[in-house]
């Protein structure tokens, strides 16, 4: 249950209100997260089970918008956890450049919401001619990504209606999280309990607090290291869709390099620190952020705050699980933000739930 003070409406309330789908979507991600672990975790075992037979000696992964963000995050998995070195795929060298190249013992991760955009269906087709074992990662099993794919993995989202992506997202991160765990020999025991601290996080007010500072800024600049990365990447994109403002989004190292330049006191900056390795190589980023007077926004590890910050902490968790819950706080921002400067995020300008691209 959200706080009193939530700018954001009930699940149960009118859905006529501008942004009201959106925040309905966003509070029903505890019960997607929790309906993921009851019912589609055996299925992804299953498949697990059939990857470590399968000879795979490379992954690559293909998605466009969110979804890629998700894929990212399953890089980082892959690499770390698998020890499998991983790659995002350009669709465009398949379809554009009617590339067709050798894929014997690759694996081709497909990850997308709707599983209808062509450039998505007709490379992981040609991923297969090249010999790719594919995958599709999907809320909808009878798209035509899922049917082009081998394999098929549903993330048991539900129905999502507004054009921001929410609660398909952390299901894609769940379910990308436990197919990865499977693969290694995992019970999936540590993700139980992402339903209720993920409940407790869209009941914390603190970054409703953050929305009403930065509420009239046109530039925004997020960032993380390892894990945290996707996120960053993910919360600048919700920022872009639903209030129109500039959000870049950096890797922390990439952040100290040329974009360190535009850092100052006009330009917030949302941090998101992991407990774990990434949250511990962030420290340097966040004190060079620290002597500019950056606004820094800090979500996640308290520990990682400096004293001028903002903080928006959350429970603590397994760095790999960490991005579940550091985005639901930044998916409200989102939507309060939106609120505030009159803009209606079930309906972004120019914008489709399903967009088409080849």
């Amino acid at each position: 249950m959200t706080p009193q003070n939530t700018t954001m409406p009930a699940a149960g309330s009118a859905l006529q209100a501008p942004g009201a789908l959106m925040a309905a979507e966003i509070l029903e991600q505890p019960e997607a997260l929790a309906r993921q672990l009851d019912l589609g975790h055996a299925d992804i075992q299953r498949l697990a089970a059939t990857l470590r037979t399968s000879e795979i000696r490379y992954v690559l992964l293909a998605a466009r918008g969110t979804s890629d963000h998700a894929a990212l995050y399953a890089k980082y998995l892959i690499e770390t956890v698998l020890g499998l070195p991983a790659g995002l795929a350009s669709p465009s060298s398949l379809t554009v450049y009617g590339a067709e190249p050798k894929m014997e013992g690759v694996l081709w991760l497909a990850v997308s919401q709707s599983g209808g955009s062509p450039d998505l269906v007709d490379s992981t087709a040609a991923a297969a001619r090249g010999g790719a074992v594919t995958v599709a990662v999907t809320n909808a099993p009878s798209s035509p990504l899922a049917t082009a794919a081998q394999y098929h993995v549903d993330i048991l989202a539900g129905p999502e209606r507004a054009v921001a992506a929410t609660k398909s997202y952390t299901s894609q991160l769940l379910a990308l999280w436990l197919l990865i765990d499977a693969w290694a020999g995992g019970d999936g025991a540590a993700a139980s309990v992402l339903p209720g601290h993920a409940a407790d996080v869209l009941a914390r007010p603190e970054i409703l607090e953050v929305a009403d500072r930065y509420r009239f800024v046109n530039h925004i600049i997020t960032t993380g290291r390892g894990f945290s990365y996707p996120t960053a990447r993910e919360a600048a994109l919700k920022l872009m869709e639903t209030s129109y403002l500039a959000a870049h989004a950096f890797s922390g190292a990439d952040l100290l390099h040329g974009p360190f330049a535009m850092i100052d006191e006009d330009r917030p900056v949302i941090a998101i620190a992991s407990p774990g390795a990434g949250g511990r190589a962030l420290s340097p980023v966040l004190e060079r952020l620290a002597e500019r007077g950056a606004d820094v926004c800090l979500v996640g590890d308290p520990a990682a705050a400096r004293p001028a910050n903002h903080v928006v902490p959350l429970p603590p968790v397994h760095e790999q699980l960490s991005p579940l819950l550091e985005i639901l706080p930044l998916q409200r921002l989102a939507h309060a933000m939106a609120a505030a400067r009159h803009r209606d995020p079930d309906a972004p300008r120019g914008l489709r739930k399903i967009t088409e691209t080849w």
